[in-house]
Order: C-alpha cells, then sequence, then structure tokens
C-alpha cells in the first residue's frame, strides 16, 4: 500500500515517556495524601485533561484537581529536563521519512507547551513538519478531530495516511478518522481491535505496514 502522509502519537510512541509520567503521577498523588493504583494510572494513558479529570473525580470525588495537575506538571518537568528516552527505531524511521520527503506530523493529546518541550529536549522537531496538540481541537482523542485536523495540514487524504499509535484512546482517534493504523503497545497490550496492525516496535510496524522495504527490496 502506498501512503501519501505519515502521523505519529507522541507519548509511548516516539518517546519513552509513560512510564517517567507514571512515576512522576504517584508522587504528585502522594503529595496529595491520595492513593492510587496501576489501574488507575493505566485508565489515563492517552486521556486528555478533560477525560482525566472525569476519571479522578469519580475516583475521588471532589478533590483539588489544579493543585494536583500543578504538582503533577512540576513533577514531570523535573523528570523529562534530564531523560527523554526515544522508543527503538525513532529516529531511523523518521530520518527515512524525512530524506523521501514524505510529509510528517505529530498528533498528541499533550498541550503545545508540553510537546513543544519534549521535542526540544529530544531533537525530535527537526523531523516533524507540523504538530497537533490538545490545544488545537475541539475534540480531543479518541475523538478523530486531531487526526483529521493532521491530515488536513499535511494536505492528504485520511484514507492515504497512516498512522502510528500506543494506545487504544489514540488508535480509535486514527482509526475513526479512516486512516490505516498501525498500533505499537507501551505499557498496556493492545486489543487490536482499532488498528490493522499490532507491531512490536515502530520499524516492525513500518515493515508490515509496507512503508519500509524489506531488505532485499532497499
Amino acid at each position: 500500500m502506498t501512503f501519501a502522509a505519515v502521523i505519529f502519537d507522541l507519548d509511548g510512541t516516539l518517546i519513552d515517556t509513560e512510564t517517567l509520567s507514571m512515576n512522576s503521577s504517584r508522587i504528585a498523588f502522594e503529595a496529595h495524601g491520595l492513593k492510587v493504583t496501576d489501574e488507575l494510572l493505566h485508565s489515563l494513558i492517552g486521556k486528555d485533561k478533560v477525560a482525566g479529570s472525569s476519571i479522578l473525580r469519580a475516583e475521588y470525588g471532589d478533590i483539588d484537581l489544579p493543585a494536583l495537575f500543578a504538582t503533577w506538571v512540576e513533577v514531570a518537568r523535573d523528570h523529562f529536563e534530564t531523560d527523554i528516552p526515544l522508543k527503538p527505531g525513532t529516529e531511523e524511521l523518521l530520518g527515512w521519512l524525512a530524506e523521501r520527503n514524505m510529509p510528517r506530523a505529530i498528533c498528541t493529546s499533550s498541550s503545545q507547551a508540553e510537546a513543544d518541550q519534549k521535542l526540544r529536549l529530544t531533537g525530535l522537531g527537526r523531523w516533524i513538519e507540523t504538530v497537533v496538540t490538545v490545544d488545537c481541537v475541539t475534540n480531543a482523542k479518541p475523538h478523530p478531530e486531531p487526526y483529521l485536523e493532521a491530515a488536513r495540514r499535511l494536505s492528504a487524504t485520511p484514507a492515504s495516511c497512516l498512522a502510528f499509535e500506543d494506545s487504544e484512546t489514540g488508535a480509535q482517534a486514527a482509526f475513526s478518522a479512516g486512516m490505516h493504523v498501525v498500533q505499537v503497545p507501551d505499557i498496556i497490550p493492545a486489543s487490536g481491535k482499532f488498528a490493522h496492525l499490532v507491531a512490536s516496535n515502530l520499524l516492525d510496524g513500518a515493515h508490515q505496514a509496507g512503508l519500509l522495504p524489506t531488505p532485499c527490496e532497499s
């Protein structure tokens, strides 16, 4: 299959931030006297602030969410300033696409400020043409709007786009937008419900999707 553009999720797909984020969240919850389970933290993966707030209010009731989020952001910022590892194959795949002038975008549930910081610290910004953050849309993932906006910016039809995601929430957004979806699960195993392919890493997914040539074809 031939693709006109490639769109990537950021956290958990291109950069290995989900584990750091979970560690940061535990510290923040403990600072506010809240007990938190891995199950609850897993339920927040891929969610934007609005969806996450609903989950937290259902769990804890009327808590001071602005204060909790402020602590969470502060702890995460300290962690991210020192170390944001890339997922395996990130630089190789982005470099290969850039060499061939394949349109590339990021579609993330992070805020613009958060995404800018992560791209600056990792140096990935040089590979990406446009970034759609939660601040750019009315409806966040799992709604298809973020991916539809990314396709629009790249002047590509959704059906001609290949999307890489790690979470169920993100995969659902890309799938609902009508894109070909490769899911590379990070912390939580993929159900495959919203993916055309489930891969062990980015390069494996790119090969399976036909984006990258096999060694005998290169």
